[in-house]
């Protein structure tokens, strides 16, 4: 492995690694690593894709899986970020594959299926616009560290009450916020988004923000072996963890450290974790033009 960047500085500590995901793995310390997040390269024809077809993509992760597990810690959480493969109109569920790869590894055991659904994305015409990619959660064991109440989001309805039983009359939500489910609405990296880089599949900081916040303990160590934009490493940073990372291609790498150069000067821009804004009516972008049906219309 080839060192790229350490920064061990006041804001945070971060070192990224040039090489290889399975060299990466095999340099880390065993059991040394809280929290493994990433989004790994699937058969898209990028340059930096190791697998050509979905037998590929299962072989790489039977390959990666069982070194992952020795980096991490007993009870350390393993966050694998996929999408789905369209070719040709056929569509392949890349974290059934995933889950498929992981049943080889009896210590990687599934905790959740997080949806991450975004409002924006290619327009499809002959199926159903693909508006959701997904996150399989594993961790290392049984006993596991989860940290619910640093990611309960506000309650939809704070004033509902038991409505019988001994607590009839009490509110009945948690005053802290409700759990946020397993399907989490988080605007992706396209267009005007004001994290948007050159690199083409980048997910937000927020997204990663979250598994951070509710997976790694204060002080614990991330790890991500696809860092591509270098999402992971700044969520690390904003979340102050520890961050260890790899990137096999060089241009990704330099947009990655232009990142981190701009978290540690106060200049770089990560959009928060809040709801997508709703136009307010009467807002041009709200108003339906003369010539677009109405919901009546389409129902006819």
């Amino acid at each position: 492995m080839r060192p790229y960047l350490s920064a061990n500085r006041k804001k945070g500590k971060v070192k990224i690694l040039n090489g290889d995901a399975c060299d990466f793995f095999e340099s880390l310390e065993p059991n040394s690593v809280d929290l493994i997040v990433t989004s790994p390269p699937y058969f898209m024809g990028k340059e930096y894709d190791r697998s050509s077809s979905p037998e590929d993509f299962i072989e790489e992760h039977r390959k990666i899986f069982p070194l992952a597990v020795r980096a991490l810690k007993k009870g350390g959480s393993l966050c694998w970020q996929v999408g789905n493969h369209v070719r040709k109109g056929k569509l392949i569920p890349l974290d059934a594959l995933v889950y498929a790869a992981s049943i080889a590894t009896p210590k990687l055991i599934l905790r959740n299926r997080i949806v991450w659904s975004f409002g924006h994305g290619v327009h499809c015409v002959n199926r159903f616009s693909g508006r959701h990619e997904t996150i399989m959660w594993f961790t290392k064991g049984d006993q596991y560290h989860f940290n619910l109440d640093s990611v309960r989001v506000p309650q939809r309805y704070p004033g509902k009450r038991h409505y019988k039983g001994p607590k009839k009359g009490e509110f009945s939500g948690n005053p802290l916020g409700k759990n946020p489910g397993d399907v989490w609405d988080i605007p992706n990296v396209k267009a005007k988004h004001k994290e948007k880089t050159e690199h083409p599949c980048q997910f937000p900081v927020a997204l990663v923000q979250r598994l951070i916040r509710s997976l790694c303990p204060a002080n614990g160590v991330v790890a991500d072996p696809y860092l591509g934009s270098g999402s992971s490493a700044i969520a690390s940073l904003l979340e102050q963890r520890e961050f260890v990372g790899c990137e096999i291609e060089s241009r990704y790498l330099r947009i990655a450290r232009g990142r981190v150069e701009d978290f540690f000067s106060g200049q770089l821009c990560v959009r928060p974790d809040v709801p997508t804004r709703v136009p307010i009516p009467g807002e041009a972008v709200s108003l339906r033009p003369s010539h677009f049906a109405t919901l009546t219309e389409l129902r006819q």
